[in-house]
């Protein structure tokens, strides 16, 4: 057998016993056995939200386990503005504008990216933003356009490419920077009081990045334990045992499940890279949730020169904008609603017709919910 056929199974086996129903199934016993009392899980990730309903957990965990889904999804929290601000930059003048995968297809005041591009726009969805670099030589008549989203995890890849930009001198590629990060948020959510959160399963992919000493100051600040979860249904299980086992003894601090990739301190050079082109927003308002300080980044004064927000400011509008006064994704975020406590949800907004963010986004607990929720819900109303 070849080098690659065998690296092929052992990814396999690796990726099966990580969803081992035996496992799961000893796990579920195990922590029906030794919870004791309700507790809610404010899963951060929407990646975490999606395993849970795809492996059905819900179904084979005590119903003293009850999950609230989080902010942890980049598409979700974008604001109407923001939206509209790619949308005025992709109908400029010999502009192409790309993007990441699901933005195309959030609806902004008055239109999407997808209804635009259907209109004659050039906009490109991106499988690597490294294609963007591509793009802008292949085109250097254009004004190329990053719109770049996404949490810590997505910010390194962003730092690289205005890197190259600076090396290579390239003078038509340009960055709308929308990237955010997770404490600033779930900080926030508590500090609100407004939603019952007992415990957090903190996010794997940005961790790698982070590391998890991020999350001691809110374990400190809410004495609220954090477990930093890989996305496997056993890591799911395995870290809820975990938070059941903190709360029956009264403790509250960060546990690292997704050990084999997460460490406490992170990926040094990845959060050097980024902090030299980027530094922190006064304000950004997030869809559903309002204004959070400190919880995004911008490109330094020194790359003002391949800023979008600065270079087409003239072109980008500033109204603040809300939700569809129909849609709740706002209380979705803020885990003080599931997407089947929505009026529309499964009617008037579907994944080929959204209303919301939520629905639109592959990590959005709404689209978990269409996609699996037939099979998975447990507690939906009339059922």
């Amino acid at each position: 057998m070849s080098k690659r056929g065998i690296a092929t199974m052992l990814e396999v086996d690796l990726i099966e016993g990580f969803r081992d129903p035996k496992h799961m199934k000893a796990l579920s016993s195990i922590i029906t056995k030794e919870c004791t009392k309700k507790i809610n899980i404010m899963e951060v990730c929407g990646g975490h939200t999606h395993t849970i309903m795809k492996f059905g957990l819900m179904q084979i965990l005590p119903e003293l386990i009850e999950f609230v889904h989080g902010p942890g999804c980049p598409v979700c929290i974008m604001p109407k503005e923001r939206i509209d601000h790619a949308i005025a930059l992709a109908s400029m003048p010999d502009t192409i504008l790309a993007t990441l995968g699901d933005m195309i297809r959030v609806p902004g005041s008055t239109t999407s990216l997808q209804k635009l591009r259907a209109q004659g726009c050039d906009i490109r969805s991106l499988y690597s933003p490294l294609d963007v670099i591509k793009i802008a030589k292949e085109n250097p008549d254009k004004k190329v356009i990053f719109f770049a989203i996404g949490f810590e995890t997505t910010t390194p890849m962003s730092a690289v490419l205005i890197k190259e930009v600076v090396e290579q001198k390239i003078n038509n590629l340009f960055f709308h920077i929308n990237h955010v990060t997770v404490p600033e948020p779930v900080d926030a959510i508590m500090s609100g009081g407004d939603a019952r959160i007992d415990a957090f399963l903190g996010p794997s992919h940005v961790s790698v990045i982070t590391g998890y000493k991020i999350y001691e100051p809110l374990v400190e600040k809410y004495r609220t334990p954090i477990v930093v979860s890989g996305f496997e249904p056993t890591d799911v299980m395995e870290s809820i045992l975990r938070i059941v086992r903190q709360v029956n003894e009264g403790k509250a601090c960060v546990e690292n499940e997704y050990a084999r990739a997460v460490s406490r301190e992170g990926n040094l050079k990845a959060q050097a890279l980024v902090d030299t082109y980027f530094e922190r927003r006064d304000h950004f308002r997030w869809r559903g949730i309002g204004d959070i300080p400190k919880s995004a980044l911008k490109l330094k004064e020194q790359y003002a020169f391949c800023d979008a927000e600065v270079v087409f400011d003239a072109f980008l509008p500033k109204e603040q904008l809300d939700d569809h006064k129909m849609c709740i994704c706002g209380a979705i975020l803020k885990g003080l609603a599931k997407p089947y406590d929505c009026k529309v949800f499964g009617k008037a907004c579907t994944p080929s017709n959204p209303m919301g963010s939520c629905m639109v986004s592959s990590e959005g607990a709404c689209s978990a919910y269409f996609k699996y929720g037939k099979l998975t819900l447990k507690g939906a109303k009339g059922e």
